[in-house]
Parts: C-alpha cells; sequence; structure tokens
C-alpha cells in the first residue's frame, strides 16, 4: 500500500480528525475514502452538467480525461 504525504492548514487537520473521530475510523482511512470517492466522481459528469442543455436525450458522451481548468477549480 502506498504513502502519500501532503500539509494543510490547521484548521482542515482539525475538521478531518474530527469527521474521522464522529465515524470512528483512523484518519488514514477517513482520508483514502474522500480520496477514492473524489477520484471516482472524476470519471463521470458532475451532477446537473447537462441541466444548462434542457432535457439530454441519448447516451452521454464520454468524459474528456480532463476537465477545462475553470471546471477543476470548483473541487
Amino acid at each position: 500500500m502506498s504513502q502519500l504525504h501532503f500539509y494543510v492548514p490547521d484548521e482542515t487537520e482539525t475538521l478531518i480528525r474530527s469527521q474521522a473521530k464522529r465515524l470512528d475510523v483512523p484518519v488514514s482511512q477517513y482520508l483514502a475514502s474522500i480520496v477514492k470517492r473524489e477520484a471516482a466522481n472524476l470519471e463521470q459528469w458532475p451532477k446537473g452538467y447537462f441541466d444548462l442543455f434542457a432535457q439530454w436525450e441519448g447516451a452521454f458522451p464520454e468524459r474528456p480525461a480532463q476537465l477545462p481548468l475553470e471546471a477543476r477549480q470548483s473541487f
């Protein structure tokens, strides 16, 4: 299993530790679940993405490997 190291502001650490404690899981497991969920979401169109075009009919087009910069900034 790989290990990742990163830095977060103290306030973010407090939130992370609080959520992990609330869920009764280790911090590493809590963070791994967030990363896994977010990585899976990158393979899907964001919720409501096609609402702008009214009612979408047919199969959704394939999502590009990388969103335009404007869309990525909202994550």
